[in-house]
């Protein structure tokens, strides 16, 4: 497993639902069909050709296997084992595709990124740069369980022996962690939970900091304040604003004074 950085960051647009999530400390888990990327936990990978060795392997394992039925059994010792090898990648074909399945219709997925200053990520995930970017610590639920997303230029080949012969299917779960490098600005990481449409409360604690963007207006950012105002007072705030020399977004750290408690000290 990968080292999980410190902290990580999630973009939100200045929505409905990212205001109640903010709201009762939620990340939403969402199904992978609704995903931009017609690739993204959908991949069919290229097969690896076993060996001969391992499909006696494979054979065997099966053989022994009492919840085999005698027909397999029956074919497995008396085909030729080019027969055997095509009757395997089908069987891998099937395991592949009903993980897919299962994956895409019933498992959730939620994103986060490395970065918290990447011009296309405030573009496309952080509603034009009129939101915010939400930062985690990663030593709180549920964002200990990360993993990371890996950039291929090509799609990617899984061993069937290992799967068929040690129950390894980590390479086929990476597969849902695989997407094409044209992606890699993301430098993504995601959390997986057992069923999409969940909302997941973590502990208020693990909300480090809050990124606005920065055409984020005044009005929305005052009310997301008051937000944190009232359950988080110690997460820290910055406002975004475009670099004067660079094609970059810089932050502003500031703090959050309440109007009414401007106006009793006389700020207002």
């Amino acid at each position: 497993m990968e080292d999980v950085p410190q902290t990580i960051f999630k973009y939100e647009p200045f929505s409905l639902r990212a205001l109640q999530n903010l709201k009762c400390h939620s990340v939403y888990f969402g199904s992978p069909s609704s995903f931009n990327d017609p690739f993204d936990c959908a991949l069919t990978p290229r097969i690896k050709e076993p060996s001969e060795v391992e499909v006696d392997a494979i054979s065997a394992r099966i053989i022994s296997n009492p919840k085999s039925s005698e027909q397999i059994k029956q074919l497995l010792l008396f085909l030729p084992k080019s027969k055997i090898k095509e009757q395997l990648f089908q069987s891998a074909k099937n395991i592949i595709s009903d993980q897919r399945n299962d994956f895409n219709n019933v498992k959730g997925v939620t994103c986060f990124s490395e970065c918290n200053d990447n011009m296309l990520m405030w573009s496309h995930y952080g509603g034009q740069h009129k939101g915010f970017c939400l930062e985690f610590r990663t030593d709180f639920e549920p964002f200990t369980k990360l993993r990371q997303v890996k950039y291929s230029p090509t799609i990617p080949e899984v061993d069937m022996a290992r799967f068929m012969i040690e129950n390894d299917y980590e390479q086929l779960l990476n597969l849902f962690c695989t997407k094409s490098s044209d992606w890699e600005y993301e430098r993504e990481w995601r959390a997986i939970h057992a069923k999409a449409g969940t909302i997941f409360t973590y502990d208020a604690a693990a909300l480090k900091s809050i990124y606005f963007g920065a055409k984020m207006t005044d009005q929305d950012i005052d009310m997301i304040c008051l937000i944190l105002h009232g359950q988080n007072p110690d997460v820290q705030l910055h406002r975004g604003h475009r670099s004067d020399t660079k094609f970059n977004i810089e932050f502003t750290s500031f703090t959050y004074t309440p109007l009414a408690e401007a106006k009793r000290k006389g700020l207002a």
